[in-house]
């Protein structure tokens, strides 16, 4: 077999941004298949799909929320691996994954009961109305069940991605996405159990993909694998430091869906609110296109990053950041053209209501306006992530969010409830810019600093 470290380290950029990049973009495009199908199924049961799917949107930053912190163990430690495995410290990098491992374990035995007794305060409190709770209620309290394969399979999957092996990570993540499109009408319409079949279907999913990441882990084909070790306290903290900044970028994220969910409510009124949370699923149902395999990109090449960085291959870390930064903005363009041409076949798939379908076309093309400055956002936070300067990247994760929170707040009241889809464009642009300005200027310093005074993390 191959040495996966020569690879990242003597391999063509050009080469290892595509082989890395996009297997773990096409993952996370087919990862947005476990929310989207469920919504799409949802939306067409016949009588009640369009409050249904309403219902599913209220739960959706719960379930984003939960995810969040698979993100935090997984981005916060696969990098480090990488570091370690870089520079020629193999057991080190074998602890920090076993320790990974433990972590993902305590935290489903926090999570499930927790987010499982907590639910229907929490969507009360998140937006849902009488209409909508009973269909939020079911699905996610069959989902919360299920925690401990999301995390397990979303976490460790970043320790694959992360060895250069992109491919094998793509398959755990289309197994189970393949599993979820054939489940759901199965448990939705023959066995007729509607909301919850499509929660059903979606835990079955998560535990082929977490089965299948844990096999090829434990493989002895695998360069760094998942042996039983004790979690040492010194890991577990750096692995939670350098896991924070993408891990809030997550976790924010559900905090914003519940505000922008609770807007809508308030200034749209009962009958409106809903109809505009509808409108508001959908759109972030098609956000998810745009923002994870943007992310896929990112976080599928921190690996090259990371590696060339411990190894003090300098040169190849700018010209590999401006490689991902190439492709990332690339997929952008490509997203954005296709936001404002087949932004009506995409809205077709979750609703054959004429209102509904014309309000979220219009609300999309808002929404989605500033996509390319994101990708710019996307790129500098992830890179500068990959070569642990987490004192960057974490300010400018919270910076965004803080913006999108203040104008889903502002907006709503100055202007109609339909405003808050305004505060991404205005974000997302103003972000971009930040984040290049702080990369453009702290680059040169931090790999200068990596020259002088050797690894340090």
């Amino acid at each position: 077999m191959r040495n996966k470290n020569y690879a990242l380290g003597q391999d063509g950029l050009w080469y290892l941004t595509l082989r890395l990049a996009i297997p773990t973009a096409l993952a996370q495009a087919v990862n947005v298949l476990y929310a989207i199908v469920d919504r799409m199924f949802i939306g067409h049961i016949a009588g009640y799909g369009g409050i249904a799917l309403a219902g599913v949107g209220i739960a959706a930053p719960i379930t984003t929320l939960v995810s969040s912190f698979a993100v935090l163990i997984g981005m916060g430690g696969a990098p480090l691996m990488a570091m370690r495995e870089g520079h020629g410290e193999h057991g080190k990098a074998e602890g920090i994954l076993a320790t990974a491992f433990w972590l993902l374990i305590a935290f489903s035995a926090i999570l499930t009961p927790l987010f499982f007794f907590l639910r229907a305060s929490l969507l009360v409190a998140f937006g849902a109305s009488f209409s909508t709770l009973p269909y939020a209620d079911e699905y996610l309290a069959y989902y919360i069940v299920g925690t401990p394969f999301a995390l397990l399979s979303t976490g460790l999957n970043s320790y694959v991605v992360n060895q250069g092996q992109s491919e094998k990570g793509m398959l755990s993540v289309l197994i189970g996405s393949i599993m979820n499109i054939i489940l759901d009408p199965i448990f939705i319409f023959a066995f007729g159990l509607g909301v919850k079949g499509a929660a059903i279907a979606t835990v079955i999913s998560q535990i082929a993909s977490a089965a299948v990441t844990i096999g090829v882990l434990l493989s002895a084909n695998t360069q760094i694998r998942l042996r039983i070790r004790k979690a040492r306290k010194s890991v577990i903290a750096r692995i939670v430091k350098f896991g924070l900044s993408p891990f809030l970028i997550i976790a924010t994220d559900s905090v914003v869906m519940i505000v922008l969910n609770a807007m809508l409510q308030r200034y749209g009124g009962q009958k409106t609110g809903d109809i505009l949370i509808t409108c508001s699923t959908i759109i972030q149902s098609y956000h998810l296109l745009v923002m994870n395999p943007m992310g896929g990109i990112t976080g599928g090449c921190q690996g090259m990053i990371s590696f060339n960085y411990g190894a003090g291959n300098l040169e190849r870390v700018k010209k590999g950041i401006l490689c991902v930064q190439t492709s990332t903005t690339a997929y952008a363009i490509l997203m954005f053209i296709f936001t404002f041409t087949g932004a009506p076949l995409f809205v077709q798939l979750f609703t054959s209501d004429p209102e509904i379908q014309e309000l979220t076309i219009r609300y999309m093309h808002i929404f989605e306006l500033m996509i390319i400055p994101l990708s710019f956002q996307y790129c500098n936070v992830d890179c500068l992530t990959a070569l642990a300067q987490v004192k960057f990247s974490l300010p400018l994760s919270l910076f965004r969010k803080c913006m999108f929170f203040l104008g889903t707040i502002l907006l709503p009241p100055l202007f109609g409830a339909a405003a808050a889809f305004l505060a991404e464009p205005i974000c997302d642009v103003t972000a971009g810019l930040l984040s290049s300005f702080v990369m453009w200027t702290q680059l040169p310093r931090i790999l200068r600093r990596r020259e002088l005074q050797g690894l340090e993390i």
